[in-house]
């Protein structure tokens, strides 16, 4: 049972909840010995604690934080070391990771992937960082098992940056907040509210991580309950799990748009310092004898059945017998659902065609990545498959562990050689089949996978080229009992297994021999090694008094992912390189939208030469002269333009490249109803792209509709809260635009046209 409080909520003594509502000061009295404020009892959180030990700026209204730790990967770590070599950079400040597992193949593409790697070796002795090489750790893996710390904050270029079942407070953010740390600048935000999760009772048999974790998302997601907020967890059931139980849940927090995570630790997760051989880095975090919290997500494990998230999304939530009860009801259903994903494209989409003799039929499972590529995991699944065999019809089964020194112990302990038994290939750490980079789908296949995401056009789905695939997300647990049943979908819950819960045994001896450690050990006379895949990030303009801007693409999806945005999969092979991978910006969800933004991006080109404006794009002489007739401009002070529209934009990963490759293409802004997460609105200011927020009602534009917009400059500076924009052709159509609240910094930032530009102007200053 998941119960969500409609107000805030007390925890007394770190074990008695009371909703806001019923609590007064003798309640307080009685119960804890002490009266304590709301505003006193907010400032008791692990959280509060936290935040309050790495801000910087005095005022814990505004923070501004410095992170203890750094991590990326390699379809992310080109771009913000590029980045801040052109802002300044001279080594890192602090610890920064750079683990390669997402290009890892290096298939796609031919050497593009390897010539990555080989400039983030580079970049690790000249600066002095960390590189782990392919196929030895998936970002979130190595960081648990090497970087994480009681008490600590770790800052990482991945959605998936969550570390907090070990205590330790993690965020996930585009690229350019990465650069900000590395030049020894701080991460800006307001005070996040903190939302408790109280964990009571203990998982049934057959129930993992993933089952608890699609529960929560599935609750909250829809409502918004957590976005950008952290959430803290606590409560008698915390203790009930192992910490590869509580890892696998609190990975998934990503998914419910939360900012970040932490949970009260115990002897369990001291021990699991101690196995990594880092009891130094184990800190006892518990509740202080009154909390308060914004709300409160009460969570009964004892009541959580094996779950699935269908297609498309981690909050399309069912339990399996629920499914296999009701399978042709939630079926359509789901379908109804993909549907709107989908946007009624053209694509036959059929979720019935999968039942087989009045049961589900699953064409493939995999157990991977940073969700579900644990040893515990991995274990439990060797147990429910031991003596079976997966058959020889479509279903296959991939694993992934998630390390080496996790595989290595499987090795050891024979959970491979029992796994191969069955027909399951095993795989190393990889985290490719999470965004379509290995064992994608075949079309019209349906695939249960134990990762993180199943958002359309992502794991081999390419709507705009007829090409779709199902994935659902399951506990590697379910996905070993559908392996067992050798195909059709059943809960773990169904199968009679021992679990035989072997002990782990960490061998730091695979890192010590692979991983180059530079920390605090610049080389600066290293050259740093470029292959030709990657490319200076092009020149940017800054902000001129006035905006041209033209409609480009018009997104009426109740969510857009930053999947849609700029595909994952086969364009990994261009992320090093920005004008290559602008070519992939909406490709799978408006694949007019770069012709579109070109065209227009001719005429800005044209400016900035001096030349006609009128020559590189004639259907703007209407455009200027509707303007002129109510307005008197300069054209040369008016930046010209493209602009999306999208309800919400930006859920899903944190990838800078959402935002970056429509700035490449001549994007200057975005509107929107909402922002779906905090990272992807950064992500825009810091390319010098304005987050606009449009009021609610009847869109005031059309897609190809020019937009115009007098003194935004001025806006920008004055802090100006609405903003007069005017549809150029109906009329010159007013309608209002917000901004939202913006930092100083970030106001310089959009006026200096992107954070490249900002930091080389205070450089020059």
């Amino acid at each position: 049972m998941i119960k969500l409080f409609e107000k805030g909520a007390y925890v007394l003594n770190g074990t008695e909840v009371f909703d806001e509502r019923e609590v007064t000061s003798d309640l307080l009295t009685a119960k804890t010995g002490e009266v304590c404020t709301k505003e006193e009892a907010a400032k008791h959180t692990l959280a509060y604690s936290i935040l309050k030990e790495h801000n910087t700026s005095g005022n814990m209204e505004k923070l501004k934080i410095k992170f203890d730790k750094l991590t990326s990967h390699d379809i992310t770590f080109v771009g913000i070391i590029q980045t801040a070599r052109a802002s300044g950079l001279e080594k890192f400040p602090v610890p920064y990771v750079l683990t390669n597992c997402h290009n890892s193949l290096c298939a796609v593409g031919g050497t593009i992937n390897e010539d990555d790697h080989m400039f983030g070796l580079s970049c690790a002795k000249k600066y002095g960082g960390i590189y782990v090489p392919p196929h030895q750790a998936v970002i979130h893996q190595f960081a648990r098992e090497m970087l994480a710390g009681g008490g600590k904050m770790i800052l990482g270029s991945d959605s998936h940056t969550r570390y907090g079942a070990l205590g330790t407070m993690a965020v996930g953010e585009g690229g350019p907040e990465l650069v900000k740390q590395l030049l020894n600048r701080t991460y800006d935000i307001n005070m996040p509210g903190v939302v408790g999760v109280y964990l009571t009772g203990e998982p049934r048999k057959g129930v993992g991580p993933q089952d608890v974790a699609l529960a929560i998302i599935g609750a909250v997601f829809e409502k918004g309950y957590v976005n950008n907020k952290i959430m803290e967890f606590f409560g008698d059931g915390v203790g009930k799990l192992s910490v590869d139980f509580r890892i696998g849940i609190d990975v998934m927090t990503t998914e419910t748009t939360c900012l970040s995570s932490v949970w009260t630790t115990d002897s369990k997760v001291k021990e699991f310092y101690e196995i990594h051989n880092r009891p130094e880095d184990y800190k006892e975090l518990t509740l202080d004898k009154t909390v308060y919290y914004d709300g409160l997500i009460y969570v009964d494990l004892s009541e959580i059945k094996p779950m699935i998230a269908m297609p498309f999304h981690p909050s399309n939530v069912y339990t399996i017998d629920e499914l296999n009860e009701n399978l042709y009801d939630v079926l359509s259903e789901a379908e109804k659902k993909a549907a709107i994903s989908l946007d009624n494209s053209n694509i036959t989409y059929s979720l019935k065609e999968k039942i087989r003799n009045n049961r589900l039929y699953v064409d493939q499972g995999v157990i991977a990545g940073c969700a579900g590529g644990g040893f515990e995991n991995i274990c439990d699944a060797t147990d429910i498959l031991r003596g079976k065999y997966i058959g020889a019809d479509e279903f296959s089964l991939s694993v992934y562990p998630a390390s080496q020194p996790v595989y290595m112990e499987l090795v050891k302990n024979g959970s491979v050689a029992s796994l191969m038994e069955t027909g399951a290939t095993i795989r190393t750490a990889f985290c490719g089949p999470c965004f379509g980079a290995g064992d994608v789908p075949s079309n019209n296949s349906f695939s249960i996978r134990h990762t993180t995401r199943n958002f359309p056009n992502r794991e081999g789905s390419k709507i705009t080229s007829g090409q779709i695939a199902s994935v659902a997300l399951m506990d590697a647990r379910s996905i070993a009992a559908t392996a067992a049943n050798k195909g059709y979908l059943t809960s773990a819950e169904n199968i009679d297994t021992e679990f035989l819960k072997p002990k782990y045994y960490f061998d730091s001896k695979i890192y010590d021999n692979r991983v180059y450690d530079g920390t605090n050990n610049p080389i600066p006379e290293t050259d740093i090694k470029f292959g030709p895949g990657i490319v200076d990030w092009p020149a940017m303009s800054g902000l001129t008094a006035h905006l041209v801007l033209k409609v480009v693409s018009v997104i009426k999806d109740p969510v857009t992912t930053t999947d849609e945005l700029i595909p994952s999969g086969e364009t990994s092979s261009y992320r090093s390189n920005p004008l290559g991978l602008a070519e992939f910006t909406l490709s799978r969800k408006d694949p007019a939208y770069v012709g579109r933004a070109k065209e227009i991006q001719l005429a800005e080109k044209a400016r900035i030469k001096g030349e006609s404006i009128f020559e590189a794009c004639k259907e703007l002489k209407p455009i200027y002269e509707a303007i002129e007739k109510v307005f008197n401009i300069d054209p040369l002070q008016t930046e010209i333009g493209s602009v999306i529209y999208a309800v919400k934009p930006g859920d899903g990963s944190a990838r800078e490249q959402a935002a970056s490759c429509q700035k490449v293409l001549g994007g200057l802004a975005n509107i929107a109803k909402e922002y779906a997460t905090k990272r992807y609105r950064s992500n825009l200011i810091n390319w010098g792209m304005l987050p606009f927020l449009l009021q609610e009602g009847e869109l005031p534009f059309e897609n190809g509709d020019y937009l115009f917009i007098k003194d935004i400059k001025k806006a920008i500076a004055h802090k100006t809260a609405e903003i007069k924009a005017y549809v150029v052709g109906k009329g010159m159509k007013e309608f209002t635009l917000r901004l939202g609240e913006l930092t100083d910094d970030e106001r310089e930032i959009i006026e200096k046209g992107c954070l490249i530009n900002y930091y080389r102007s205070e450089n020059n200053r």
